[in-house]
């Protein structure tokens, strides 16, 4: 027999759920079918915020809401919604901000409810860590920095420079750099001081560089180019975008 403590005891508000469906059969069989396709939904959740789908994401984050609501998940439910509301407003680096603690809540009640059904729990987002290797991102953004971090602190440790001649200094005190992105424009130092250095130490073949770039800087991206540079990334950029250029750098 399943224990209802352990949703009661786990901050599940079951006496509000039962008065949608009125008793505990109902609910279980209901709760069992959620279990069934939660896995797919999640899929959905982080496949549509990798590629920066806003539109699509709303779409999935609202039916989780409902979910929650339904079964009583409430702190679920409120996670949810937020994300519906910042991803409607297209609002990425909300998104991506808060991403794990909407992650973490959810496989929270995924396992509270396995344990309700007697089943084993389960582990998510375990990552091997490349902590012993960096990526240094040079850019005087702090949003185009968190992003590039959230993406990566998993796999890298994310080197942070404001202008060029922090990234050289970077560069020449830190051996774990293995690849670097680069904004061209930058106060005090900006990045083709960055590239003219590289190419006078020879380290383009030691240190991968790619440039982040603005749309419409055209004679900038030429001018680029004359240096071996690995690819151009362009704001706004997605995930998958920063991924597959990281990919090739490294």
């Amino acid at each position: 027999m399943k224990d209802v403590n352990i949703l009661k005891n786990n901050g599940i508000n079951l006496e509000k759920s039962l008065e949608l469906f009125g008793d505990m059969e109902t609910y279980n069989e209901t709760l069992e079918t959620f279990l069934n396709e939660i896995d797919e939904k999640i899929s959905k959740i982080k496949q549509f915020k990798e590629i920066a789908d806003m539109a699509n994401y709303a779409i999935l984050v609202h039916s989780l809401k409902s979910d929650a609501k339904y079964f009583g998940f409430d702190k679920l439910a409120e996670l949810s919604y937020q994300h519906e509301l910042e991803s409607k407003a297209n609002h990425i680096y909300f998104i991506y901000e808060h991403f794990d603690e909407l992650m973490n809540e959810t496989y929270r009640i995924l396992n509270i409810v396995r344990e309700y059904f007697g089943k084993e729990a389960i582990k998510h987002d375990v990552v091997s860590s490349n902590q012993d290797k960096a990526i240094l991102v040079v850019d005087d953004s702090n949003v185009i920095v968190s992003f590039i971090q959230k993406i990566f602190h998993n796999d890298f440790e994310v080197v942070v420079a404001k202008d060029g001649q922090e990234a050289i200094n970077q560069i020449t005190n830190n051996a774990k750099i293995i690849g670097m992105l680069l904004d061209l424009n930058m106060p005090n130092v900006n990045g083709f001081v960055v590239l003219e250095y590289f190419k006078n130490k020879d380290l383009f073949n030691k240190i991968p560089v790619a440039i982040i770039t603005g749309i419409g800087n055209e004679d900038l991206v030429q001018k680029a180019y004359s240096y071996p540079i690995v690819d151009v990334l362009r704001k706004p950029f997605n995930e998958r975008d920063v991924k597959s250029v990281v990919e090739k750098m490294i």
